[in-house]
């Protein structure tokens, strides 16, 4: 069964930086597509950066700029680097693996991630 852990999340003042791991579980890790995603309450849930099995990125416009995702295949890892952090960051993170050729889509439990001073 896969399973995607999140880790990293906290929290953390206006102007600082947080690093998310996901680990997944998915021996054919190197042709998932990796996503992070976020839900803050009363919001649905949004992309916030995605890289495809390629290494291509992509980002929502309000984090580009202040946000890095990366992807270490070796690991089985996908990282969310986090720098200049604001209030409006604040929601719960969620890591998704996704391989569309084959129908497949996991997520995980997610990890708060919290703004404020």
């Amino acid at each position: 069964q896969v399973q995607l852990v999140e880790s990293g999340g906290g929290l953390v003042l206006p102007g600082g930086s947080l690093r998310l791991s996901c680990s997944a579980s998915i021996t054919t890790f190197r042709m998932y597509h990796m996503g992070w995603y976020r839900q803050a309450p009363g919001n649905q849930r949004e992309p916030v950066a995605t890289i495809d099995s390629g290494g291509k990125t992509n980002y929502v416009d309000s984090v580009k700029g202040r946000f890095t995702i990366s992807r270490d295949n070796a690991k089985n890892t996908v990282y969310l680097q986090m720098n200049s952090l604001k209030p409006e960051d604040t929601a719960a993170y969620y890591c998704r693996a996704s391989r569309p050729s084959m129908g497949h889509s996991y997520w995980g439990q997610g990890t708060q991630v919290t703004v404020s001073s």
